[in-house]
């Protein structure tokens, strides 16, 4: 066994088992990860992946927990070579937060500017992205810290922390027949043509589970990744608009509804790479959003290995 073989297990899960994409991923051929794969079978005495003929469409039993085992070795393989610069750069160097457009521009700069004066030598790099884009950043190891309302909580190779919860506002213009109605309700809303987030973004599944709920659809004439360019489009008269409430405060020709008793509670996770060792600026970002948890607390939990999920038959 060795660490090619490893790897090759551990990006055969992340790319859907497609073999020439990881091929590609680790420069090699599409051959000879098909020899790593079958010596590395061979070795064990054990099937790893589920197969039709010569594709490969999941992983077995054996495989899975291979794939965990893999993930805590490769790990800890990076965390050696990452020692010595994480105890001699403990202070400077860089943070790369992935986030949303919604948190980076109305979340993060309290965050960022109580960070900055801890730690005025480290620079930040935010890359704004859709949460799949997000976990892809930090399965890969492009960014340090991911941030985003959705998928995080829920991926096994990432380690996610709560920050706060939010609901979401209705935006509407001045003089709207909506700001007198009390209470509002789904139906009113779904009366009037709407302006939200896209599908996988900021809560847009709340959204759109909350009329399902009650039966209705709601009339979606514009969706978009941010809440700017719903705000833009709710003051051009296209329709109401349904935004993140922290990104909703009224704003020129622009009136806040509440609606938090319409649509459930989202909650924005930060997430970091599950085993991974990070600079002590990284844990100190973390607990600066989320004071609850101490810096002990944040790498115990991001440290520990996830045990894989065995399904024994009885």
């Amino acid at each position: 066994m060795n660490f090619q073989q490893l790897k090759i297990i551990r990006e055969a899960a992340r790319r859907d088992y497609n073999l020439t994409e990881v091929a590609n991923m680790l420069f090699t051929s599409q051959s000879g990860v098909s020899r790593h794969i079958r010596e590395l079978e061979e070795e064990l005495g054990i099937e790893i992946f589920i197969r039709r003929g010569k594709r490969l469409l999941g992983m077995t039993e054996p495989g899975k927990a291979l794939l965990v085992i893999a993930e805590r070795i490769l790990n800890e393989a990076s965390n050696v070579r990452r020692l010595a610069d994480l105890f001699t750069n403990d202070t400077s160097g860089v943070l790369t937060i992935a986030t949303t457009h919604t948190q980076a521009r109305y979340s993060l700069p309290v965050v960022i500017k109580a960070f900055r004066a801890l730690f005025p030598e480290v620079r930040l790099e935010l890359i704004q992205g859709t949460p799949q884009e997000i976990e892809s950043l930090l399965h890969s190891g492009a960014a340090d810290i991911g941030i985003a309302s959705e998928r995080l909580s829920t991926d096994p190779l990432v380690v996610a922390y709560p920050w706060f919860r939010w609901y979401h506002s209705l935006l509407v213009p001045q003089g709207h027949p909506l700001i007198h109605t009390s209470p509002l309700t789904l139906d009113d809303i779904s009366r009037w043509p709407l302006i939200t987030y896209r599908q996988g973004i900021t809560g847009r599944s709340r959204i759109d589970e909350a009329f399902a709920r009650r039966g209705l659809t709601a009339d979606v004439v514009l969706s978009a990744q941010d809440s700017d360019v719903v705000k833009t489009y709710v003051e051009l008269g296209l329709g109401i608009g349904l935004v993140a409430d922290q990104a909703s405060g009224e704003e020129g020709s622009l009136v806040r509804l509440d609606t938090r008793h319409l649509f459930d509670a989202n909650t924005v996770w930060l997430g970091i790479r599950r085993g991974q060792l990070q600079r002590n600026y990284v844990w100190r970002f973390i607990e600066l959003c989320n004071p609850e948890l101490s810096v002990e607390e944040i790498k115990r939990l991001a440290l520990e290995p996830e045990e894989p999920a065995i399904d024994y038959q009885i």
